[in-house]
């Protein structure tokens, strides 16, 4: 590939990247945008949070909290970003802008459909760790657990058992918690 191809591909990226957040009234999660940009136009993850941290950059897209309970940060288009999209929209092919919005409409009903199991763990320093693990439908925390661990491993076990196994951990739970004995 060759220099110019490079930077043609990068400014499509950028702004096919403008076209779909402008269709996003509330904002998406990175991983959802993720998802639908790489359906669109075959990138991979680095090459597409080089694209985003640049427009962040920019202030042409802007990370914003849902909501005071929630954590996930949302990606949203700004108004930069809108009057840039304005001036650039040209700059995608038109095949790619038909299979954007094909591809935009049948990705964004599953993303906000599907129910997601998320744990990660944060090293707090090199004995201690926060595990936190939830169940996210409909782009809403639904149930979130918050807990400590005092080693990687045993951080790394709690994760891997609530991706595993959230669909029968989290019923017992919610019995345990419902339990009035």
């Amino acid at each position: 590939m060759s220099n110019s191809d490079n930077t043609t591909a990068l400014a499509e990226n950028k702004v096919l990247i403008l076209y779909i957040l402008n269709q996003i009234t509330d904002g998406i999660i990175q991983d959802g945008l993720f998802k639908i940009i790489s359906s669109i136009n075959d990138v991979n993850y680095f090459y597409f949070k080089q694209v985003l941290t640049d427009l962040i950059e920019t202030k042409l897209v802007g990370i914003f909290t849902k909501d005071e309970e929630d954590d996930d940060d949302v990606i949203k288009i700004t108004t930069e970003g809108k009057n840039a999209l304005t001036l650039t929209q040209d700059v995608l092919p038109g095949i790619l802008k038909l299979k954007a919005d094909n591809v935009f409409k049948k990705e964004l009903s599953s993303i906000t459909d599907e129910t997601s199991v998320i744990a990660e763990f944060i090293p707090k320093n090199e004995h201690d760790y926060t595990i936190k693990c939830k169940i996210v439908e409909n782009n809403e925390t639904i149930f979130e657990v918050k807990t400590f661990a005092g080693s990687r491993e045993r951080a790394q076990k709690i994760v891997d058992n609530w991706n595993n196994n959230a669909s029968t951990i989290y019923p017992k739970i919610l019995d345990i918690l419902l339990n009035n004995k």
